[in-house]
């Protein structure tokens, strides 16, 4: 007796992804190669000699407290919209963006203490590297802070619940990432400057 084989085809779901998050996801990847090629070229050029040496400015701890505080603050936003606490969204959105109003005022003093201490972007290139490295992640906050204002107004109009969770998910994805980047990058400025 010969027996029949079927073949039955298993019609498997495609891993999906919606296109805005996957694109976010792909941007976050090129910062990522960016930052690492510009701490990759600091230690080489860091290598070679004639390397200014100088004590990063305090107020990069402050900084590095407000970038966690501001995470801390969208987190609690994001678990409020899914459950749709709305007065806990909006305070928390709020105090996100303020926070990060305040990180990027931190920043700019962070210059001004580095002019102070006489270490410049053109000169010697440990100032240079300095400023592009807090510059760039400065210029990608303010990407990060007009996409909260944006998600902090959709909360306002209720836009943002439970039931529409992609643009805060991805706002709180976003700023996580530049948050985590900033940690890195001032770990990786105090182990090698």
């Amino acid at each position: 007796m010969e027996r029949e084989l079927k073949y039955v085809d298993m019609v498997e779901q495609p891993i999906s992804m919606h296109p805005k998050k996957f694109a976010l996801w792909l941007f976050m990847v090129t910062v990522v190669m960016l930052f690492a090629a510009w701490t990759s070229a600091y230690i080489v050029r860091q290598a070679e000699g004639n390397w200014l040496e100088y004590d990063l400015p305090e107020v990069f701890w402050i900084t590095s407290g407000i970038v966690v505080l501001s995470s801390l603050a969208l987190q609690w936003a994001y678990f409020s919209a899914k459950k749709d606490n709305f007065a806990n969204l909006r305070t928390g959105m709020v105090l996100t963006v303020l926070l990060g109003i305040g990180f990027l005022v931190g920043q700019w003093y962070s210059w001004i203490a580095l002019v102070d201490r006489e270490v410049f972007f053109v000169g010697n290139p440990a100032g240079s590297f300095l400023y592009v490295i807090t510059g760039m992640h400065a210029l990608h906050l303010i990407s990060g802070l007009l996409f909260l204002i944006i998600v902090l107004i959709s909360t306002f109009r209720l836009k943002v619940h439970s039931q529409a969770m992609n643009t805060m998910e991805m706002a709180t994805t976003y700023w996580h990432f530049l948050g985590g980047l900033w940690l890195y990058l001032f770990m990786f400025l105090l182990l090698n400057h």
